[in-house]
């Protein structure tokens, strides 16, 4: 496999974690939520923590390294204006994503307590959970936003 074929078919694979992991766990947890048990929140919360840093994290890491390596091999200029508009959406998405991941080891913590003590879920993990909520759909935009440009790879005219 050459260079070229090699990079497209990482940053495809990276691509296709992301945003698979990023959507299932975000279910999962909405569904997980959507019940008020607080044994199925402690669960599936510590499933997605874990998910994060086994699938999420690394290929978001590796994400921008192989579009960069992508973009070089395919002979691209990285000051492409598409491509400047694919880093800003990324950077945008990623600023998102990073609160959630504190967020969802926060409802995981608050969930383990409530369990423990045999409470319900506290009123702090739902509020938590829907700031977790509401920072997941510009993520989840912006990177549809991103496989957009990957693939029509716009000239705005400059």
């Amino acid at each position: 496999m050459d260079a070229y074929h090699l990079a497209k078919w990482l940053h495809i694979l990276c691509s296709t974690v992301l945003f698979g992991t990023g959507i299932g766990t975000a279910f999962q947890m909405v569904w997980a939520m959507q019940t008020g048990k607080v044994e199925t929140v402690h669960s599936v919360a510590s499933g997605v923590v874990v998910a994060d840093w086994l699938f999420t994290t690394p290929a978001g890491i590796l994400q921008p390294v192989t579009g960069v390596w992508l973009a070089h091999t395919a002979g691209y200029s990285l000051a492409e204006p598409w491509l400047l508009l694919t880093y800003l959406a990324y950077i945008l998405a990623f600023a998102c994503w990073l609160p959630v991941v504190f967020l969802q080891i926060q409802i995981r913590d608050l969930a383990a307590i409530a369990l423990d003590e045999g409470t319900p879920l506290p009123d702090l993990a739902k509020r938590k959970f829907r700031l977790w909520f509401l920072l997941g759909w510009p993520a989840f935009g912006l990177l549809v936003g991103v496989y957009g440009l990957m693939i029509v790879k716009p000239s705005f005219g400059f």
